[in-house]
């Protein structure tokens, strides 16, 4: 020590030992001007960032960063320089010579007086991975659960009809002394609504059992055909209820989207006709298709109680949104409807008047 001190060498020996740290260490060293280019980088951050040393100094600290941090990195920068503040856990992405995109966490301290930045980085692209797929894990799991919520809502809403059609039946079978030749015809039709709650049932579990409750399934599906089931399984509600469909596909009868989606579109659609049909009136629930830039249109209309537009607007989509005094109104088939027909890219109009009919149109995407 004494020998040091008596030669001057103790400095010599630091500086040497600084040099030393600063070239074989492996966090990430760089010293920078106040005028934005790197003056001094250390091996483990040339190593890191790929570049030879005539760009490394040649060109502005700028060029490295990644356009979508550059402002931010700029505005930090200046705030330092300026303030004199030391910067701790600044993150931001440089672009590396191969074209690779690396997160960098810097401490910054400035020397206002050398007009220089000394700083040092860690490399934490690995951590900002874990945390991208850590976030992707969690978006899709909440992908999941809405759909598994929609699903929820649609199997036991879509489920209400044909059990309201058997106990339509049974309703009438206890007010009425029938013929035998009644009771074949009201065994008939105790037999369709019991399919169609068979059919329905199967449906929703199907769809339920999918590996990946995410990916709907998209087909070309015949609109004759799809009508026809779920006309089937509300056969006793239409008879009962005097309701009379009118179907024009002339324009088109075939459809790319998903059936079971469809099918309940078609399904909420009737049913809520039945529903709101005018005191002493039976629905008449006319549905067609068209074409319009392209796009396929299903339109439904009815000569039901209609709505309030102007009090309504988008509300009428809205969960458990009701606004007519209907005991069996619980304010989801539309919202499935809605659902339905936007998740798969299209869109849903409505044009209404109290007391003159409602018009649904369904526009699926190209």
């Amino acid at each position: 020590m004494d020998c040091h001190s008596k030669n001057g060498n103790i400095y010599e020996t630091t500086s040497f030992n600084m040099e030393l740290f600063f070239e074989l260490s492996l966090d990430l060293f760089g010293v920078a001007g106040f005028d934005g280019y790197f003056k001094r980088i250390n091996p483990a951050l040339k190593k890191v960032l790929g570049y030879p040393d005539e760009i490394l100094y040649g060109r502005p600290i700028n060029s490295f960063v990644h356009q979508e941090d550059l402002e931010a990195t700029v505005e930090t920068r200046n705030y330092i320089i300026s303030d004199g503040t030391p910067l701790l856990n600044f993150e931001n992405r440089y672009i590396t010579h191969s074209g690779d995109i690396i997160w960098l966490s810097w401490t910054s301290v400035p020397a206002k007086e050398e007009g220089l930045i000394y700083a040092v980085a860690k490399n934490i692209t690995h951590k900002k991975k874990l945390e991208a797929d850590r976030n992707a894990l969690i978006t899709k799991l909440t992908q999941s659960n809405e759909k598994l919520k929609e699903l929820t809502f649609t199997t036991s809403h879509d489920l209400r009809s044909p059990v309201n059609n058997l106990l339509s039946i049974f309703s009438i079978l206890e007010e009425s002394t029938m013929e035998p030749s009644e009771i074949l015809e009201f065994i008939e039709l105790m037999k369709h609504s019991t399919e169609g709650l068979k059919n329905t049932l199967d449906t929703y579990v199907d769809n339920l059992s999918q590996k990946d409750v995410l990916t709907v399934l998209v087909e070309q599906l015949d609109i004759n055909e799809v009508m026809d089931k779920v006309k089937n399984s509300i056969k006793s509600l239409i008879e009962i209820s005097n309701t009379k469909i009118v179907a024009d596909f002339s324009a088109t009868d075939q459809v790319k989207f998903n059936r079971a989606y469809l099918e309940s579109i078609f399904l909420n659609m009737f049913t809520n006709s039945i529903k709101y049909a005018k005191p002493g009136s039976h629905a008449i629930i006319l549905v067609s298709t068209r074409t319009s830039n392209g796009s396929t249109q299903l339109v439904f209309e009815d000569n039901g109680i209609g709505f309030d537009m102007k009090r309504v607007g988008d509300k009428v989509f809205g969960f458990r949104e009701t606004f007519h005094n209907n005991a069996d109104s619980k304010g989801i088939g539309l919202y499935l409807v809605h659902n339905h027909v936007t998740s798969l890219g299209g869109k849903i109009d409505i044009e209404s008047e109290p007391n003159n009919g409602t018009r649904f149109i369904i526009t699926f995407r190209n």
